[in-house]
């Protein structure tokens, strides 16, 4: 007997936004830019079964909150201090759980911080690459599981045609 192993967790991530940013062509300077990789990352979690938190540094004032919308938590840190800080702040406060997350982000000091903390390291080049792929496998997914090939259109085209005699 086989037996199958079903997880029902979500995969986490704790990423550097405005890190991640310019790595899935958008930019720095649009006035939508969090907003476009925030739309990104909710269909990245739905595709992939993840859960992610994402920090983007130079809220201003009245401005600094956190944001939910599905597995996808928004944190806008402070002027004056930084996502990097968040982030260690966060692995920090996770102590010994942080080993099941997956820290995003090619700068050297969080990466090292998320190390120190058994945390994954991933840079925002290569999770970059993960989003696309998750949207790409799962639009041909799409494209393959719509369309009949032509032996199955023909089966179909019998069977109608025998129902209508």
């Amino acid at each position: 007997m086989v037996s199958t192993i079903v997880y029902n967790e979500l995969m986490p991530y704790l990423i550097d936004g405005h890190n991640l940013i310019p790595k899935l062509g958008l930019h720095l300077d649009s006035f939508d830019d969090e907003l476009d990789l925030l739309v990104r990352l909710q269909e990245f979690c739905r595709l992939r079964r993840a859960q992610v938190e994402v920090y983007f540094d130079g809220a201003p004032l009245g401005q600094v909150s956190s944001r939910k919308a599905g597995t996808v938590t928004a944190h806008f840190v402070r002027q004056g201090s930084s996502a990097d800080a968040a982030i260690e702040a966060r692995l920090t406060q996770l102590k010994k759980a942080a080993k099941n997350w997956t820290v995003v982000s090619s700068d050297g000091r969080v990466q090292r911080a998320a190390g120190a903390a058994h945390a994954g390291v991933m840079s925002a080049e290569e999770f970059a690459l993960e989003v696309v792929k998750a949207r790409t496998t799962h639009l041909t997914k799409t494209e393959n599981g719509s369309a009949l090939s032509p032996d199955e259109v023909e089966e179909w085209l019998k069977f109608f045609e025998k129902r209508g005699r």
